[in-house]
């Protein structure tokens, strides 16, 4: 089986829109949870979000949507096409990609997943057509919604004429993005992919919905650094972030041919269906559960060499206790991985997670150092026997990471990485 390694990385999420400031922000416990304009929430019960700082609020390390397209061409695009053409600009300059022969862009994959899209653009559509009609609409309308969009301005800029799509599995879509990947340079469709999620849906449609199905949290609007609290026994739901994680992956015969500074191996991959509710996933974890043995049963090692899990862990307490139940079941209930719950720090960022939640296991196993859940007081007691990493990095020593995606529907992935040495 070709061995696939990952050679480039790139993030826009709210504590930085770097990979390495949002990193280094999160080792140092920090938050990009914030209080909502009162525009946004309006009188619902939910008012904090994961926001990606602008360049004007964060100089050092702010999001800059000029660098990414013009002011002109931002009116044409949601913004979810904008962090992920931003994030993708990132991974690429890391993997030193940039084909210039007609050979190379036909075997190069795009494959960027969103759980929702262009939610704001299709509100905003609504919103003409019921002020001013119909005629009143852009010619980009249906184009700025699109999910594939993402995925197709980054193919279009980069000239990428390999396979593209676009997973739309809710909060799974961007590990399932990068499987999707993987499994098209293993059937020798593509040499090499741009993979990943990316979500931009924070306004009063999206976050109303969520409330209205008692998802988001609202206990902690006075202190919304607080709020996001996987595994905590005072949690109360999610916190909607926004953002991109992007990889570049590649053969490793490819990477090696062109020269490229491997970053991790991508391992094994694992994705499976609950069949069990609309939004819920079993009590029993079972189907986080295949998900992951899929995963280490693909890389061909023991759970125990796993060291370390970045969880799904969005703050729910149906979701977290399903996944402690899955994390007993893969790894026993006497064997201390370390968890980390990284949607502490940045809120849910639905289909861009996967990605993300990707990028920081692999920082992890480059910096051998496991990220702090943040807020995590009192573990909850379905989790005795778990170690999680609470509040603080922990220096260790890990081989393989594995990270999670679940999302509304029952699907659940799981990808498996390897240090590279």
């Amino acid at each position: 089986m070709e061995r696939i390694v990952v050679t480039g990385m790139g993030a826009v999420t709210p504590l930085a829109a770097n990979v390495e400031a949002s990193w280094s922000r999160l080792l140092a416990g920090r938050s990009g949870v914030r209080r909502l304009p009162d525009d946004v929430v309006g009188e619902l019960p939910a008012k904090i979000g994961g926001v990606v700082p602008s360049l004007g609020e964060d100089p050092e390390a702010g999001f800059d949507a000029d660098a990414v397209l013009s002011a002109k061409d931002q009116r044409k695009v949601d913004r979810f096409i904008l962090f992920a053409l931003a994030a993708a600009e990132e991974a690429l300059a890391q993997a030193q990609w940039k084909p210039a022969l007609e050979a190379d862009r036909l075997r190069t994959a795009t494959i960027i997943a969103s759980g929702v899209g262009g939610f704001p653009a299709i509100t905003e559509a609504v919103r003409t057509v019921d002020l001013r009609g119909a005629r009143r609409l852009s010619p980009f309308t249906v184009p700025s919604f699109l999910v594939n969009l993402a995925a197709g301005h980054i193919s279009i800029r980069h000239g990428f004429k390999g396979p593209l799509g676009a997973p739309v599995t809710a909060c799974a879509a961007g590990i399932q993005a990068i499987g999707d990947a993987a499994r098209l340079i293993r059937a020798n469709e593509a040499d090499i992919a741009v993979c990943g999620g990316t979500e931009a849906c924070i306004n009063t449609v999206s976050l109303g919905g969520f409330a209205a199905a008692r998802s988001l949290s609202t206990g902690f609007n006075w202190a919304p650094a607080q709020a996001s609290r996987p595994f905590d026994t005072s949690r109360d739901g999610f916190v909607m972030g926004e953002g991109a994680g992007v990889l570049v992956i590649e053969a490793l015969s490819h990477a090696l041919a062109r020269g490229a500074k491997p970053i991790a191996e991508l391992v094994g991959y694992g994705t499976t269906a609950d069949a069990h509710h609309v939004t819920s996933g079993p009590e029993d974890g079972d189907g986080a559960r295949r998900a992951m043995q899929i995963a280490i049963a693909q890389a061909g090692i023991s759970p125990r060499d796993v060291r370390h899990l970045n969880a799904h862990a969005t703050s729910t307490s149906v979701g977290d206790l399903g996944e402690i139940e899955a994390i007993k079941s893969v790894f026993g209930r006497d064997f201390a991985i370390a968890v980390s719950a990284t949607k502490s720090a940045t809120g849910h960022l639905l289909g861009a997670a996967g990605g993300l939640g990707a990028i920081f296991a692999i920082l992890a196993l480059r910096d051998q150092v496991a990220p702090p859940t943040l807020n995590l007081g009192e573990a909850d007691p379905a989790g005795d026997g778990i170690d999680f990493v609470a509040n603080a990095p922990r220096p260790m020593e890990m081989e393989y990471a594995i990270s999670n995606g679940f999302g509304f529907g029952g699907v659940n992935a799981s990808a498996l990485f390897r240090r590279w040495n």
